[in-house]
């Protein structure tokens, strides 16, 4: 009689088979995600350009906030868009609401910390268009933590 036809060999093999498939897929597994640095919650409040910057994650520990259409946003979570590596790395801390209207990551769309807050008056039909949708894309997907205000004397 072929030791295939045993009941129990059929049993046998079914173990080792579970036993195998388990122990390499777990090896396989990706290994879990680094732990994020622990950040305390952010109260909404008032920040003025000045005290935005500071918010550019030049450190892994530093949040990132970001100024669109009045409203400051903490985009840390999207670290690898908006830090200092990212696509949007310049935006960082600043009020981003030109650049993101013209679709423009050169430094001349960044007004000065230390100046008024842009007014962005001379925006075309389509430039408004355009910072709208971004506003609608930050405002679904990132926490709203503040109000960009002018700076104090």
């Amino acid at each position: 009689m072929s030791s295939f036809a045993n009941p129990v060999n059929w049993v046998l093999a079914a173990v080792l088979g579970y036993i195998s498939y388990n122990y390499f897929a777990s090896s396989a597994a990706p290994p879990p995600p680094a732990p994020r640095p622990k950040q305390t919650a952010l109260v909404f409040r008032e920040y003025t350009p000045k005290e935005l910057e500071p918010f550019n994650g030049s450190t892994p520990e530093t949040r990132i906030l970001m100024g669109v259409k009045g409203n400051v946003y903490d985009v840390t979570r999207g670290r690898q868009f908006y830090g200092p590596d990212g696509p949007y790395g310049n935006f960082a801390g600043r009020d981003a609401s030109r650049g993101l209207a013209k679709n423009s990551f050169d430094k001349e769309m960044l007004s000065p910390v230390d100046g008024p807050i842009d007014t962005l008056a001379d925006l075309d039909d389509d430039e408004k268009e355009s910072l709208n949708d971004w506003a609608g894309h930050f405002e679904g997907k990132y926490q709203l933590v503040g109000k960009l205000i002018e700076n104090k004397n």
